[in-house]
């Protein structure tokens, strides 16, 4: 397990993001797109990568375009946000 934000890189406390959101684990075309094991996969983010992400983009959002580290960092707002975050102190 990682001790850093996977968005961010800085050192914070973390909480696990569903890269398809639980919520939508027993949507039909969920279960048809993807396997098990891909809507377990997640990210560790620290609670503010994680905040900005749920306040930018709906769950099924999320989990039709946005269920990767790369394409959540190419969301302007959220890639915006996490080149601001990484110039903050680690306190």
């Amino acid at each position: 397990m990682p001790d850093c934000c996977e968005l961010c890189n800085r050192l914070k406390p973390l909480t696990f993001h569903h890269l398809i959101p639980r919520t939508l684990h027993s949507n039909r075309w969920f279960k048809k797109t993807f396997t098990r094991e891909q809507m377990q996969q997640g990210l560790n983010l620290c609670r503010a990568c994680h905040r900005t992400v749920h306040d930018f983009l709906t769950e099924k959002e999320l989990g039709r375009d946005y269920n990767t580290r790369e394409r959540l960092l190419e969301h302007e707002p959220i890639g915006t946000f996490v080149k601001w975050v990484c110039t903050r102190p680690n306190v």
